[in-house]
């Protein structure tokens, strides 16, 4: 049997303080500690049934142990991206090649960002910026939980959590105020980083 490294959390690349106050320390210490966490245990313990059930020949729980896998296993790496993708002296709007391309897929930044917008407004989970591979272009998706409505094969560049974690206790309901403080926040930088490094795999 191959051997495969155990997830595990990654540290915050800030301080839990450093985002206030779009995302509180009180928010940012719940969110990484314990909800990501829990995903990144939830996501060992349903390789560790597979494992087991694979030796044992008894696939009776590997179905379940499987989404547990897909549903544990997203929510870890967007949670990942989410953290990349914010940092205290974020904001503005990007420059570049990511610019670029953002005008030529959706007509303007303006454009891409009211369609995001209304994509975490209605998400039950998450709103991505995602490299569509097969078409080659830039989309904006609405994935609910972690691992439904994503699209085959595309790779997300920008990540925002609308779970209820993550903004219920700043900003009670009010879900557009935290979706306005994500936008003071994001990395402009790291985004185009990880377009760039997807783009540089595919055309």
């Amino acid at each position: 049997m191959s051997e495969h490294s155990n997830p595990e959390l990654p540290p915050l690349p800030y301080d839990y303080d450093a985002l206030e106050p779009s995302i509180s320390e009180q928010v940012l210490t719940w969110h990484h500690d314990t909800h990501h966490q829990g995903y990144v245990n939830g996501l060992q313990a349903a390789e560790e049934t597979l494992a087991e059930n694979r030796e044992s020949g008894d696939f009776s729980s590997s179905a379940g142990a499987i989404g547990n896998v897909t549903h544990n296993g997203s929510g870890h790496y967007l949670h990942t991206l989410f953290w990349e993708n914010m940092d205290p002296n974020g904001g503005g709007e990007p420059e570049g090649d990511l610019r670029a391309r953002i005008e030529e897929d959706f007509g303007s930044y303006e454009g891409w960002k009211g369609e995001f917008e209304a994509a975490a407004g209605a998400a039950g989970g998450w709103a991505l910026l995602v490299y569509d591979p097969v078409a080659k272009q830039l989309r904006n998706v609405k994935v609910d939980k972690h691992d439904q409505g994503a699209l085959w094969g595309s790779h997300p560049i920008l990540a925002c959590d609308v779970w209820e974690h993550s903004y219920y206790y700043d900003y009670g309901p009010d879900r557009g105020s935290f979706i306005d403080g994500f936008f003071d926040v994001i990395d402009w930088d790291n985004v185009a980083k990880q377009y760039q490094n997807t783009v540089s795999k595919h055309e």
